[in-house]
């Protein structure tokens, strides 16, 4: 078996039109010089409410991070991001400009600003990677999360969009297009919202999602990183139960509470397929301040064959 190549990844989340000179009003850390990784991971809510000079303005702060690949998604203040939702609830019919707007910012952030910037924006399913280190990583994304106060991107709770039917919980129905598929295909999980009570507090109690939780139980990801909540912010190592035909929290073993020593790394040796690393990687805190600081995670990856 070919030796696992060490990897350096950037975990971010609702930054919320943040630039750089930003944290510095906050004794923040997310400020110049960042350091240099492999990828940069955004985990969504990229703007306040989207917007086609704010998402210019994301691409202008994500093009001075030093990064081989920068994979970003959406999230649900990023509202033109999200077509469906755009097109029905924002404008009408009689709003040409309005109408074209999501086209717009897919151009944005698939075209030719963002190729400048190093940007990949990812939508829902499966991504491969190789890096020039040689290393190879298989990546789920999603920018949906439960329905949320009626903004972009939502789901509701009795809808799974990550698991067929035959997996999914008792009364709720399977939407799935793009299913999370089983261990060990994944190494990399990456979706706006939380799983169910990891990493996912408020002052009203939990609010992760249950169909995720039991789609991360069957992947098993090396690394599982989302956002949305931010006074949840924060990194557990999930350890699985052997059995595999375990789903859900009975599939969990133990939650261990992990520090963030940014701007140094940190190497989590993750065992793959009994241990997933959780980030919950909001910059903003509950204010919509800037306090919170990156992730910097040394992760072991496959070798490209």
């Amino acid at each position: 078996m070919a030796k696992p190549v060490a990897t350096r990844f950037m975990i971010i989340s609702d930054t919320h039109n943040f630039q750089f000179g930003n944290a510095e009003t906050w004794h923040g850390a997310f400020r110049q010089p960042v350091p240099k990784v492999d990828v940069l991971l955004h985990a969504g809510d990229l703007t306040e409410r989207g917007g086609l000079n704010a998402y210019k303005g994301v691409l202008n702060m994500l093009s001075s991070i030093d990064a081989e690949l920068k994979l970003v998604i959406g999230g649900n203040h990023d509202l033109s991001l999200d077509g469906n939702y755009w097109r029905t609830y924002m404008c009408d019919d009689e709003d040409p400009e309005g109408m074209a707007e999501h086209d717009n910012a897919m151009e944005i952030f698939k075209g030719p600003l963002a190729k400048a910037a190093g940007v990949t924006y990812l939508e829902e399913g499966l991504n491969t990677f190789t890096l020039k280190n040689g290393a190879k990583f298989t990546i789920y994304t999603s920018p949906y999360q439960p329905e949320f106060y009626h903004w972009a991107f939502p789901y509701e709770r009795n809808e799974d969009r990550f698991n067929l039917q035959h997996q999914s919980a008792p009364g709720v129905t399977s939407i799935a297009t793009n299913p999370i598929p089983d261990f060990p295909s994944v190494d990399i999980m990456m979706t706006h919202g939380p799983p169910k009570d990891i990493l996912d507090w408020t002052a009203h109690g939990t609010v992760g999602c249950e169909n995720l939780l039991r789609a991360v139980s069957r992947a098993r990801p090396r690394l599982y990183c989302f956002g949305h909540i931010h006074e949840a912010y924060g990194a557990k190592v999930i350890t699985w139960k052997d059995d595999k035909t375990l789903i859900g929290a009975e599939a969990i073993e133990g939650q261990s509470p992990q520090p963030n020593i940014y701007p140094d790394s940190s190497k989590w040796p993750i065992s793959f397929g009994k241990e997933t690393l959780m980030v919950n990687a909001a910059i903003m805190n509950l204010q919509y301040r800037p306090t919170n600081a990156p992730w910097l995670v040394d992760l072991d990856l496959p070798r490209a064959e």
